[in-house]
């Protein structure tokens, strides 16, 4: 008889295992000549090599698809142990762009709810760039940020940057307490909080002390390049032409970038123009960037929230209208 242990360090072991247990029962009937054991975050199986050999290659399987997407139903998880190769996970992945994208503590599932936040996680597969351009609400800078944690999970890329142009809405970050840091991190707290929902506080906090996520102003961009990296210009709308170019320009070697911003929400002096309209309209028909344009139907915050963009739209026309007739 021999024995051999699988580490499942890289995924939830309980989403592994079912509730109650209820995977791992598959998994025994699967192959009832088997001992199967469960011990934390292994598994350990006992008996005939050949036998071991059958269910360690289907277990690799499973963790492969769990690291990828995080959840992994019970149906799913029968086809996979009965299937031949893993070119069925990916067809499964194609068909099923509703499943899982990060696995965050507590059990918290992220995952693209809407059909323009589909579209992001398609358009980040296929290609380097993605500009994600829309209203308040819609899921932009959430679903980024769960793209680059993933990417960064199934060691797509070695790091995370994200980044905000540091402009004042409506207030004075001079007459801010405290130092640049203070003072900037208001500005980047949405970043923060996308994070922390989707890595537990311990990991996020070694992941920032090593640099492996980065979280800082757009200026502070400049002269670098940032290889095998997932880069996120978020809120591009207060970008001028020029910054804008600059981020894009710092994109090395293997590395991804997700541009969002809401072309109604400028935030920039009025001497200022933002630079997020002239490069979605020149960068068209690019090969390797994309374009999703989100709208009020993926609003995902409070039902009243739609409404209110309606609303302000219906405005924006109404005074658009009056100006042409003056």
């Amino acid at each position: 008889m021999t024995e051999t242990i699988i580490n499942l360090d890289t995924v939830n072991p309980i989403e592994f295992f079912g509730v109650n247990n209820s995977k791992l029962d598959i998994l025994k009937k699967k192959y009832p000549l088997l001992k199967i054991l469960s011990r934390g975050t292994q598994i350990k199986l006992s008996g005939a090599p050949e036998q071991i050999d059958l269910a360690k290659e289907k277990i690799i399987l499973v963790i492969q698809y769990m690291e990828r997407n995080g959840h992994l139903s019970e149906n799913y998880f029968e086809q996979i142990l009965g299937g031949d190769d893993a070119e069925a996970i990916d067809n499964f992945v194609e068909q099923n762009p509703n499943e899982v994208l990060v696995f965050g503590p507590n059990g918290k599932t992220v995952r693209a709810r809407t059909a323009n936040q589909k579209k992001m996680v398609h358009a980040i597969d296929k290609n380097d760039i993605v500009f994600a351009v829309g209203p308040a609400g819609t899921g932009k800078t959430y679903t980024a940020v769960a793209l680059a944690v993933r990417a960064l999970k199934n060691k797509i890329v070695k790091k995370i940057i994200l980044t905000r142009p540091a402009v004042e809405a409506g207030e004075s970050l001079g007459f801010l307490p405290g130092d640049l840091k203070e003072k900037i991190d208001p500005y980047l707290r949405p970043l923060y909080d996308a994070l922390d929902d989707m890595i537990p506080a311990d990991k996020l906090g070694y992941y920032m002390s090593t640099r492996t996520i980065e979280i800082a102003p757009l200026a502070y961009m400049r002269g670098r390049t940032l290889d095998h990296a997932f880069i996120i210009l978020d809120e591009s709308q207060n970008a001028n032409d020029l910054q804008i170019k600059m981020f894009l320009t710092r994109i090395g070697a293997n590395a991804k970038a997700i541009i969002t911003g809401d072309p109604t929400q400028v935030d920039l002096p009025r001497n200022q123009k933002s630079g997020l309209e002239k490069a979605v309209r020149i960068l068209q028909n690019i090969e390797g960037i994309a374009h999703i344009q989100l709208d009020e139907e993926d609003v995902v915050r409070h039902k009243l929230v739609k409404a209110i963009i309606k609303a302000y739209d219906k405005e924006r026309e109404n005074e658009t209208e009056n100006s042409y007739h003056r």
